[in-house]
């Protein structure tokens, strides 16, 4: 299925979109999706049988914002340096172990909202992303197995970062990560029936129509059922929690100077094979 929320910022109600491309209103069946619905069986076979049934009422999705697919985001974790040729073009070694960090889960935004360039930035760039979403709780797992079998699908996140801020301004990464609006999520949360292989899918991204990232997430350096076993092992994830794993080469850190950094007026357009496509106008914070 492909779940996702429509409305104004604040105020969304879920909805599906059915195989034949249309919108479909899931406020009937569910009050929301959030990680209380995704450990929720039950609720989840009820969207299915209504959308398999044709009970669901239609959506005209003219002028109807695309919000964030999923509600009460309790934590975001991201890897870092997870992809082959994007380690290889900063010049970096690929990691022996995934390199964790966070973004709150107040950055995260619908598929086409605007995002913010923050004052004073220099070197904000761009990141397409797969992002995992996790639907039960987990904890120490042991296989990559039992990792896969606690994803309840996946979506596009776009990890825009301030590369100023995360790498030249002493401490950790998280001032260059967390800005506002830094962490556009959607349009669907696809559920993980719909991907039989997150090792075969397509991530392109464009700058003012310009293609600069075009890559796959065979290129992981930790696949994406190591990278929940191995974050459970660490903390606990719960239902409605979002991993980000990673971008593919072609980010501006990596292109020669004067690399091309994000500006207010820029547009950033990107997809990945399957999940859907979002689009964002960059403006100054």
């Amino acid at each position: 299925m492909k779940l996702l929320r429509v409305g104004t910022a604040g105020a969304e109600r879920p909805a599906l979109l059915d195989t034949e491309g249309t919108l479909r209103d899931l406020s009937g069946v569910v009050a929301d999706i959030d990680g209380a619905l995704l450990a929720d069986g039950a609720a989840l076979g009820r969207v299915r049988s209504a959308a398999e049934a044709g009970e669901l009422p239609a959506l005209d999705p003219a002028g109807l914002r695309v919000g964030p697919p999923l509600a009460r985001i309790g934590k975001v974790v991201c890897v870092g340096l997870n992809y082959h040729d994007h380690a290889r073009e900063i010049g970096a070694e690929a990691p022996a172990e995934p390199v964790i960090f966070f973004k709150a889960a107040d950055t995260v935004v619908g598929p086409n909202d605007t995002v913010l360039v923050p004052r004073g930035s220099v070197k904000t760039d761009w990141e397409v992303e797969l992002a995992v979403v996790i639907g039960r709780t987990a904890r120490y797992l042991e296989s990559e197995e039992e990792a896969l079998a606690h994803v309840a699908g996946y979506a596009v996140a776009h990890d825009v970062s301030e590369r100023e801020f995360q790498i030249e301004r002493g401490g950790t990464w998280d001032k260059g990560k967390n800005c506002e609006t830094f962490n556009p999520l959607g349009p669907w949360l696809v559920t993980a029936d719909e991907v039989p292989d997150p090792q075969a899918l397509s991530l392109k991204l464009w700058v003012n129509g310009e293609l600069k990232q075009d890559g796959t997430t065979a290129e992981q350096i930790f696949p994406v059922a190591e990278v929940v076993r191995y974050v459970s092992q660490f903390m606990t994830l719960y239902s409605g929690d979002v991993i980000n794993t990673g971008t593919p080469a072609g980010v501006a850190l990596g292109q020669p100077e004067p690399k091309p950094f994000l500006r207010a007026g820029d547009v950033v357009e990107l997809e990945i094979g399957g999940l859907g496509r979002q689009r964002q106008e960059l403006k100054n914070a």
